[in-house]
């Protein structure tokens, strides 16, 4: 188990180009940080669901303890830049909620690649925004039987699933109090699709009707992952950035 935190940046608009680079350099500095992920949006297509339009932007970082994660979102924090005024103009008048959260990962067949190995990915995040007429009975359940389904799907790389935790931290923004959060990683949109189109999907949504009692929204969205993982140089992701765009 690690402690994680999450900032979504919603937007009608795209992230440039150099907003991405300066949040990788961002990011990459931040004291402490074991690992950083950076979401775009994704297509892909789910026999079940269609939310709607994904976050412009979103970021998912994981610290060893909640001690580095509460020193980089402090009054004088190195993630207070993420929300200086002149942070990140192509998303300027953004909505941006935040959380932090205990994440805890599943075993899979094979993470040999996805965003386990610093390549990037295409992730499901998945957000459980209500609540539950028992919680600990609801979390258990989801534990022990909705992930050991999501570890059966085809092309699996990573398993996560998140929970609630008290946290201190000063940016800006609203926060949010989510119950749980899962996400399942890919190489890629298509392995993403052919997963969602898979028997297991429906194994997935079986279970979902044996969920214990609970209550809100519960959102599903396709990203491209972007990983700046601990020991994974900030220009090796530059330059996959650059051949993806067409300069490399």
């Amino acid at each position: 188990m690690t402690v994680t935190y999450f900032a979504t940046f919603r937007h009608d608009g795209v992230v440039g180009a150099e907003d991405l680079q300066w949040l990788e350099r961002l990011l990459a500095a931040t004291p402490g940080l074991a690992r950083g992920l950076i979401y775009t949006p994704a297509q892909t297509h789910d026999p079940y669901l269609d939310d709607g339009r994904p976050p412009a932007l979103a970021v998912q970082l994981y610290f060893p303890d909640i001690a580095a994660l509460e020193a980089a979102l402090a009054h004088g924090g190195h993630l207070q830049a993420l929300a200086a005024p002149d942070a990140l103009p192509s998303l300027r008048g953004a909505a941006v909620t935040q959380q932090a959260m205990l994440a805890r990962a599943f075993a899979v067949p094979d993470a040999r690649s996805g965003t386990a190995s610093g390549e990037p990915g295409c992730t499901y995040l998945v957000t459980y925004e209500g609540a539950a007429a028992d919680q600990n009975a609801w979390v258990a359940h989801y534990i022990e039987h909705h992930t050991a389904i999501m570890a059966r799907f085809p092309g699996i790389r990573e398993v996560e699933v998140a929970t609630r935790i008290d946290w201190c931290g000063f940016l800006p923004w609203p926060r949010v109090d989510a119950m749980l959060r899962n996400k399942v990683v890919f190489d890629d949109a298509a392995a993403l699709t052919a997963a969602l189109n898979s028997p297991v999907r429906h194994d997935m949504r079986a279970d979902f009707q044996r969920f214990p009692a609970f209550t809100g929204t519960v959102t599903h969205f396709p990203m491209a992952t972007e990983n700046l993982a601990h020991g994974v140089g900030l220009s090796r992701a530059a330059d996959r950035r650059e051949t993806r765009e067409g300069r490399g």
